[in-house]
C-alpha cells in the first residue's frame, strides 16, 4: 500500500467492525467506490450491494409468488442448488425462477400453495411454459429421445446410432418418477 493511501480516508464500515487493516476507499484512479459521501472500501460496497439484492429478491418472490425469502432459498438447497429440469443452471449469474401452476393462480400474486420449484429462465419459459405443462408432452418427448421415429423409418434393421451414455440410459429401463429415477413400470 502506498502512503498516500494509507494517509487517505478510511472505510466507515472497517472501523465500525473492528478492521484494522486500511483497505483503500478509492479505486486506482482515485474515484470513491461508493460515491463520494460513502467512504466505504470494495468489500463493503460489494457485501451492501449484494445484501439490497438479496432483500429486494426476497421482496418481489413474496409479493409474486407468496414465499419468503428464506423459503426461496430452502428449495433452492432442496433441489441441490440448480435447476430441476435441466440440472446446469445454478442461478449464481441469474437467480433461478419460482415456477408455479398457472391454473392454481393465473394472475400475478400466487397464493404460495401452487408453487412446484425453481427453474432457470430457459426451462420455465422454453420447455413448462412452451408445453403449457402438457405431462403428456413430456412423456411423448422422452418416448421420443429412447425411441425416435426416424429409427424405424430410416433404419428399419436397427442399423442406426446410439452413443453409449443414451444406450445405457435406455438399456435401463429407468424411468423419472416423482423427481426419482425408477424402473419401469414400478412407481
Amino acid at each position: 500500500m502506498t502512503a498516500s493511501r494509507a494517509a487517505g480516508p478510511v472505510c466507515i464500515d472497517c472501523i465500525a467492525s473492528g478492521v484494522t487493516t486500511r483497505r483503500p476507499v478509492v479505486d486506482r484512479h482515485g474515484k470513491p467506490y461508493g460515491g463520494p459521501r460513502s467512504p466505504r472500501c470494495k468489500t463493503h460496497i460489494l457485501a451492501r450491494k449484494r445484501a439490497s439484492s438479496n432483500a429486494a429478491h426476497a421482496k418481489y418472490v413474496l409479493a409474486t409468488y407468496g414465499i419468503t425469502g428464506e423459503q426461496y432459498w430452502a428449495l433452492y438447497d432442496a433441489q441441490g442448488g440448480a435447476c430441476y429440469l435441466c440440472q446446469r443452471a445454478t442461478g449464481r449469474a441469474k437467480r433461478l425462477a419460482v415456477d408455479h401452476d398457472h391454473a392454481c393462480c393465473p394472475d400475478t400474486p400466487a397464493c404460495g400453495r401452487c408453487v412446484r420449484g425453481l427453474c432457470c429462465k430457459s426451462c420455465n419459459r422454453d420447455v413448462l411454459g412452451h408445453l403449457r405443462d402438457s405431462i403428456s408432452a413430456f412423456l411423448r418427448g422422452a418416448e421420443y429421445l429412447r425411441n425416435p421415429p426416424a429409427w424405424a423409418v430410416i433404419y428399419p434393421g436397427g442399423d442406426h446410432f446410439v452413443n453409449a451414455e443414451r444406450a445405457a440410459e435406455i438399456s435401463s429401463g429407468l424411468i423419472l418418477y416423482n423427481g426419482h429415477w425408477s424402473e419401469e413400470g414400478n412407481t
